[in-house]
């Protein structure tokens, strides 16, 4: 069987097992060198964390797994195409390929719409439907400063 059947297989059935256990109808497994280093389901509900989605759930445990917040070499297998919080948390991860079964018009179709999301992303912060405002007071950016001039910083 084809690897990339055989790991998108395993993301759907973390998918239903998810739904099955309360959680939303999502699923995502991690793999590094053909071996599964994590998989997980949308525990969003169960978890009471909005950000407990399938994607960033496996994210956290194979980082755990492989003790390290960079993925690289990593790929990710998800039963649907990721939402813009998975997006950015593959990227901060640096997961090197993504792979997804169902799209997000299908999720669209489920009743999970994040089209509005990616709308509001490309709306300067005063015009988002959530109200942002910068509050600006002397020495804001002192942890900025701190980190630029860190000699021993681990970057990522």
């Amino acid at each position: 069987m084809d690897k990339k059947i055989k790991f998108i297989k395993e993301a759907i059935q973390e998918s239903v097992k998810s739904v099955s256990g309360n959680g939303g109808p999502y699923g995502a497994v991690i793999v590094k060198d053909g071996k599964i280093i994590s998989k997980a389901g949308n525990s969003v509900t169960n978890d009471h964390d909005p950000t407990a989605h399938a994607e960033v759930n496996a994210i956290r445990q194979a980082a755990h797994e492989l003790k390290s917040f960079d993925l690289s070499g990593c790929e990710i297998y998800c039963s649907c195409e990721p939402c813009p919080m998975c997006l950015g948390a593959i990227y901060w991860a640096k997961i090197d390929m993504v792979y997804y079964a169902n799209s997000s018009d299908d999720a669209k179709e489920a009743g999970f719409d994040d089209s509005f999301i990616y709308e509001e992303c490309s709306l300067p912060a005063n015009k988002r439907r959530a109200v942002f405002e910068q509050v600006k007071i002397e020495n804001a950016d002192e942890a900025f400063r701190k980190w630029k001039e860190k000699k021993d910083k681990k970057e990522y």
